[in-house]
């Protein structure tokens, strides 16, 4: 079963986020998905093995330019992350049908995503859920002093 998350939901989803991004603290990540469940701008979603939360997606409208899109906004799939377990079944599909009916449903015409160059199994469940790659950078930073 998949479920728009309320804040009831917000700490399953940060234990799930948490598996996806382990270099952020639950409570950190738990404050973050309930802002992110109250915002217009932005949506989780979470699937139940019966009782169980077991993957989510969440998404947001970006109103600023996304590489390889033509209109604003743009609904974008900012994380998604199914237990290992539990993959191969179809469940990232689904919940990024859902992530995408959303932004449909708020006028969006194009749906983005992104994954870092070295995470192969991202890549290919992108390219398998019907993204074409837009591009390719490298990104800078440096300290100011």
């Amino acid at each position: 079963m998949i479920k728009k998350a309320t804040i009831t939901d917000s700490i399953s989803v940060a234990e799930l986020a948490n598996l996806l991004w382990p270099h952020h603290e639950i409570d950190e990540l738990d404050e973050e998905f309930k802002q992110l469940i109250c915002s217009e701008n932005a949506a989780c979603f979470v699937y139940y093995d019966e009782t169980v939360p077991v993957g989510f997606a969440q998404c947001e409208l970006r109103r600023d330019y996304v590489e390889g899109t033509e209109s604003i906004p743009v609904g974008y799939l900012e994380g998604i992350y199914v237990r290992s377990e539990y993959r191969m079944k179809g469940i990232a599909k689904e919940l990024l049908f859902h992530c995408e009916q959303w932004a449909k449903s708020l006028g969006c015409s194009e749906f983005a995503s992104d994954c870092e160059l070295h995470n192969t199994e991202s890549f290919k469940f992108h390219l398998n859920a019907g993204f074409e790659e837009a591009n390719r950078i490298i990104c800078f930073t440096k300290k100011l002093c």
